[in-house]
């Protein structure tokens, strides 16, 4: 299998601007023989904006890019990419909007049959995964489907916060939410990636990558961290 991805936690981290955080990790993942990214910027309704954040981050990198959302055609702009990005933001929004536009089945395609390198960055991390089931984003439209593009077989937690044991906060924790999932039969793994954090996909090689640790909840057994350098290849064949 030819995918390349790099499925990042979030776009800022505290203390630094857009994307600067993973900036060496993204031009390396792209690197010289894209020239190109198709961005995508469903996840928010200002798509103008967004799209004008993205290019004037990705141009310092050396990268041009085109937005989906100006495409006459968002079939055929994913069939000529030679990259792709899709942004964070709402990822009930983003998936709707993928599904609206038909360009689900051909973003698989492409990346899993093309090698077309695939990036995503909070909730275009989601929805790289089986579904956006694991989602933190507030269902503010409904998609005909929760299913996702499913490039890896697994599913993420982007933004992982781990249980604040000092906080008065009495609303669950994103473990309890995330057992919750694991409630229900025949759910995948959820990785929850901390913010800091992100998986590079390399055919069937995943390598965790960043400043943070990442931690695999597994259907009925305990939770596991890994370190930032850990191979996690096994997400790709067992993942239940």
């Amino acid at each position: 299998m030819k995918r390349r991805l790099l499925l990042v936690s979030n776009s800022t981290l505290h203390g630094s601007g857009y994307l600067e955080h993973c900036q060496q990790h993204i031009s390396h993942f792209f690197g010289k023989d894209v020239k190109r990214v198709l961005f995508v910027p469903y996840a928010l309704h200002d798509r103008d904006t967004y799209a004008k954040t993205a290019r004037d981050k990705f141009k310092t990198l050396g990268y041009e890019v085109d937005s989906i959302h100006e495409a006459s055609d968002p079939i055929d702009a994913v069939r000529r990419a030679e990259g792709i990005f899709i942004g964070g933001g709402n990822t009930f929004r983003l998936l709707k909007s993928l599904y609206d536009n038909k360009v689900v089945t051909e973003i698989r395609r492409r990346v899993l049959e093309d090698g077309v390198p695939y990036m995503g960055s909070s909730a275009g991390t989601n929805v790289a995964t089986v579904s956006i089931n694991t989602t933190n984003d507030m269902p503010i439209v409904y998609p005909p489907s929760f299913s996702a593009i499913g490039l890896v077989p697994f599913n993420i937690n982007p933004h992982y916060l781990d249980p604040d044991p000092s906080s008065c906060h009495m609303g669950e924790t994103r473990e309890q939410r995330i057992t919750q999932y694991h409630e229900e039969p025949d759910t995948p793994c959820v990785l929850g990636l901390r913010e800091g954090s992100m998986l590079l996909v390399e055919g069937n090689k995943v390598t965790l990558l960043g400043t943070t640790k990442a931690r695999l909840f597994t259907r009925g057994k305990p939770t596991v961290e890994y370190d930032p350098g850990c191979d996690l290849s096994f997400l790709l064949t067992n993942a239940h």
